[in-house]
């Protein structure tokens, strides 16, 4: 296009508000630089211009270390212990006993029958035929009994995540009080690493299967408590006006029109919790929650590629079947529930002569069918055959040697992964880790408020800046500043490579159904998992950490930069074309232009997951804060663990408040 050619974006499409209007971000520049000539050298002679100052530090060491030593002398014989926490641990123990004996008794053949029939009650043909090809791999790889004890943790914490988080969504939903004073909590909690929960109930109630499935049930239950909150607080004001009118008293209008409007944000909210739980109950082995996690753990600990992926696969192939089977739960019941304005989606009156009969049906169906399932399990037997088992450990381990002879070693003339992870370290980490740490710490707190300041509100500005601040207070400025490093290099990695796919992905329909089942293989994935490969291709320490990272964020950042590419409106893209637009103009011209707020909540995604794969990482040498949480789970040191814990919380909470405003434009968008 020439240059005399007037733009498409700017002739023919109304470019999308960016909420930020030149004069406006130039009043706010001149105002921050105003503040800064005024308090930064105040702040240089009174603390200095180097990392965070002494004396701003507060030490928790000592009050801390003194809760931890009370706790462990008193864990035994105190009554809160021995007549609260102790209940507690030994209901949470008996139900996942309990359910771990049923699963034994309806033995490998009753357990596939009725997952596979499940699945196709709830999702459909192709749900079941999932179920049960996954069923018989993990059967077939010899992880039958672990897979059986971890399903059993998953479905008593998935239970309790459900129940806890639908309470909170209930009285948050109902309650504008109650919503404001949860949003944070709730933001605390899914900024917290998955690490940082596992001490507090370690001291409390030791190793064992009782910490994991609470430390599940606090990190899988906010998704849930989100989203019915969300669900209860959109129902359509016309529908609750309409109940009001026929006389309905509160507990009728939540039964009746609340609830089943919420039914998609419920289903959503139970299907996320189902898959944060999954990821919880893999970490929670490294407190001694047995399963395929204590399996894909030992194996990481001894870097046995083989051991790791044979207990990693199954773990993949129950989070699909679990994601299959509650996420096309949605349509199905989605189709007899009357929807926005009231409008529903079939006539309210059909069939309804031939309901009770229809139930009376269902349930003896439903009856047999429960019985043909535990009767089938009996006549097999309990455990999956040993003659049908496949071990796949030592050749995995053998193609591992291979490629650490020829990939890990060096390739001619481009150099192997241990190559690239050494340059990746030597010009990309290092440099970015050594410039944010010699940076003035007064210099850090400027960036992160302007940065906060242009796409944001003081409100959000403010809680960046404390949140940065708050690290400093408790002492670990530099760790954190080692982790940031990290978090900013791998989320570079995964936003290039990222819009690149979703562009080949928006472009082509083809590109877009090969990438989709492999997209949804990622997404479901544990976030553990993803250190098998990486330690097989790269080794040890902060390359593979931010590596794994990059995998894990990817197909977040692609589905998201895709959708929103292909949402562009079709009629803006023929005046491009029309104007003799090639196609990278189109793209940077039109497309990226009116796709603004999903790029932008591409990137809000990528930090947040990027960061919490970077503080996984510390068990394959990531090091940093992910490192500090580690050890003190590792050492039973609370002050460590829980200090370091923090800081990544606020870590987290600075970095998506930086972006949390265009978020919300984004939604609205």
């Amino acid at each position: 296009m020439s240059s005399s050619t007037t733009s498409p974006a700017s002739s023919t499409v109304a470019l999308p508000k960016t909420g930020i209007t030149v004069p406006v971000a130039a009043r706010k520049l001149m105002l921050l630089v105003a503040l800064t000539a005024v308090a930064a050298p105040l702040a240089a002679a009174r603390w200095g211009s180097g990392s965070w100052p002494e004396a701003l530090t507060v030490s928790l060491k000592g009050p801390l270390t003194t809760a931890n030593n009370w706790i462990i002398d008193n864990r035994d014989s105190h009554w809160v212990f021995l007549y609260f926490f102790g209940h507690i641990s030994n209901a949470i123990i008996s139900a996942v006993r309990g359910v771990y004996v049923v699963l034994l008794a309806l033995g490998w053949a009753g357990v596939t029958a009725g997952a596979s029939l499940l699945a196709w009650r709830l999702a459909g043909v192709r749900a079941a035929v999932t179920a049960l090809a996954s069923f018989a791999v993990c059967g077939a790889l010899g992880m039958w009994v672990p897979t059986m004890r971890t399903l059993a943790l998953m479905i008593v914490a998935v239970a309790a995540s459900v129940a806890v988080g639908a309470l909170l969504g209930l009285a948050a939903g109902l309650s504008d009080r109650t919503f404001r004073v949860l949003r944070p909590v709730l933001d605390t909690m899914q900024a917290l690493p998955a690490f940082a929960y596992l001490l507090p109930v370690v001291l409390v109630f030791g190793i064992g299967v009782a910490p994991a499935v609470l430390a599940t049930v606090v990190y899988a239950a906010p998704p849930m408590a989100r989203l019915t909150a969300l669900g209860l607080r959109g129902t359509d004001k016309g529908v609750l006006e309409a109940v009001d009118s026929l006389g309905a008293t509160a507990r009728q209008r939540l039964l009746t029109a609340r609830l089943p409007m919420a039914r998609r944000e419920l289903l959503l909210g139970v299907n996320q919790s189902i898959m944060m739980a999954l990821s919880m109950a893999v970490i929670a082995s490294v407190i001694g929650a047995d399963g395929l996690g204590d399996r894909v753990y030992q194996a990481l600990s001894t870097v046995d590629v083989g051991a790791a992926l044979t207990a990693g696969i199954p773990i993949v192939l129950l989070a699909i079947v679990l994601d299959r089977t509650t996420s096309g739960r949605g349509p199905r019941l989605w189709a007899g529930v009357p929807q926005a304005g009231g409008t529903p989606g079939r006539r309210l009156g059909e069939g309804g002569h031939n309901r009770p009969r229809s139930r009376t049906r269902t349930a003896t169906t439903w009856a047999v069918a429960a019985a043909a399932v535990v009767a089938l399990g009996r006549l097999a037997g309990t455990s999956w055959p040993d003659g049908w088992t496949v071990a796949i450990a030592a050749p995995v381990n053998h193609a591992k040697d291979w490629m650490v002879d020829h990939l890990y070693s060096g390739i001619p003339g481009i150099g192997g992964s241990a190559d690239w992870a050494a340059h990746y370290t030597g010009w990309i980490l290092d440099p970015l880790r050594n410039g944010l740490q010699a940076l003035p710490w007064w210099g850090t707190i400027v960036i992160v408020a302007a940065l906060a300041w242009l796409i944001g509100t003081w409100r959000t500005t403010l809680t960046a800046v404390l949140s940065l601040a708050a690290i400093g207070v408790l002492g670990r400025w530099d760790p954190a500043m080692d982790t940031l490093s990290q978090v900013l290099a791998a989320v570079a990695v995964t936003l290039v490579l990222g819009f690149a796919v979703a562009v080949a992905a928006a472009r082509s329909p083809r590109v877009d159904r090969l990438l989709r089942p492999v997209l949804d293989v990622f997404q479901t994935m544990p976030q553990f998992v993803y250190l098998i490969p990486v330690v097989a291709l790269f080794g040890v320490g902060r390359a593979p950490a931010a590596a794994a990272a990059v995998v894990y964020a990817l197909p977040a950042v692609v589905r998201i930069v895709s959708q929103g590419l292909r949402r562009v409106n079709p009629g803006a893209l023929e005046s491009a074309r029309s104007l003799g637009a090639t196609g990278g103009q189109q793209l940077r011209q039109v497309q990226f232009p009116l796709a603004r707020p999903e790029l932008l909540l591409a990137v809000n995604q990528a930090v947040v997951l990027v960061l919490s794969v970077v503080i996984i990482g510390a068990l394959v040498g990531g090091g940093a804060l992910g490192y500090e949480v580690v050890f003190g789970l590792a050492q039973g040191d609370l002050a460590t663990g829980l200090v370091a814990g923090t800081a990544i919380a606020c870590l987290g909470l600075m970095l998506d408040r930086v972006t949390q405003p265009v978020k919300a434009k984004a939604k609205e968008a």
